[in-house]
C-alpha cells in the first residue's frame, strides 16, 4: 500500500510538472479559453474541464495500456529498459531543466495549433473538451515525452498496470484546466487574483524545479553514462 501511495503521487507530481512545462502550458492556455466561452454558465465550464481532464488521462491510459502490456510480456524488452533507461534518463532531465529554465527555446509552442483546433471542435460545444484533451495530451514535445515515455512508463512497468498512474499523470497534466474550472463555478469574481497568484507559483515552480531536473540530470548521468560516482 504504502510504496503504491508512493507511485500514486509521483505519476501526480510528473503530471503537474509536464502541465507547467512549455508546450503542455501552451495547450493547457489553449483549453482554458475553449472552456471559458461559458464564462455565464459556471456548470459547464467545470464540466468542460472535468471532461478535458478526462481526455487526456484517456489518452495516457491508452498508451500506457499499450506500452506497459507490451513491455511487461516481453522481458527482453524490459530487461533492455531497466539496464538502459537510467542512462537515458540523466540527459533527458537536464535537457527538460534547461527548457524549463527557458535556457533552451523550442520552436512551435502549439498555440497556434491549440487556436486553430479550438474552431473545429466548437461545433462539439462541452462534450468536444474530450477530444480537445485526448488531441493536446497526444501533442508530445521533448519535455512531456520525456516525463512520460522516460519517467512514468518505467514506474507503471514496475507496478505491472498500464492504468492506474496514467490516469493519476493524466488528471495532474490537466491541473491548470481544472484549476480554472473549479474557479469559476465557485466565483467568477475572485478568478483574477487567483489567476495572477496561480501564475506567480507556476513560474515560481518551473524555475525550481528546472534547477532540479538539471542538477539530478547531471548525477545521473555522472552515475550511469559515465561512471564516475
Amino acid at each position: 500500500m504504502g510504496e503504491t501511495l508512493t507511485l500514486v503521487l509521483t505519476a501526480a507530481w510528473l503530471g503537474i510538472l509536464t502541465s507547467i512545462s512549455p508546450c503542455p502550458l501552451a495547450t493547457n492556455i489553449a483549453a482554458i479559453s475553449y472552456i471559458g466561452r461559458d464564462l455565464a454558465s459556471p456548470p459547464r465550464v467545470f464540466l468542460a474541464g472535468f471532461l478535458y481532464a478526462l481526455g487526456r488521462s484517456l489518452a495516457y491510459v491508452g498508451l500506457g495500456v499499450l506500452l506497459v502490456g507490451s513491455l511487461v510480456g516481453a522481458p527482453g524488452v524490459s530487461q533492455f529498459l531497466q539496464k538502459y533507461m537510467n542512462m537515458a534518463l540523466g540527459p533527458v532531465l537536464v535537457l527538460a531543466g534547461l527548457i524549463l529554465l527557458d535556457l533552451v527555446q523550442l520552436g512551435g509552442g502549439g498555440g497556434g495549433f491549440g487556436a486553430r483546433f479550438q474552431e473545429r471542435v466548437a461545433a462539439l460545444g462541452t462534450v468536444g473538451a474530450v477530444l480537445l484533451g485526448v488531441v493536446f495530451a497526444l501533442s508530445f514535445c521533448p519535455v512531456s515525452a520525456g516525463l512520460f515515455f522516460v519517467s512514468l512508463v518505467p514506474l507503471a512497468v514496475k507496478q505491472g498496470s498500464g492504468v492506474l498512474l496514467p490516469l493519476v499523470y493524466g488528471v495532474g497534466t490537466a491541473i491548470p484546466v481544472i484549476a480554472f474550472a473549479v474557479l469559476v463555478s465557485v466565483g467568477a469574481k475572485s478568478l483574477g487574483a487567483a489567476f495572477q497568484r496561480t501564475t506567480a507559483l507556476a513560474a515560481w515552480a518551473k524555475r525550481i524545479t528546472g534547477v532540479v531536473f538539471v542538477l539530478v540530470g547531471i548525477y545521473l548521468a555522472l552515475v550511469y553514462v559515465y561512471e564516475v560516482l
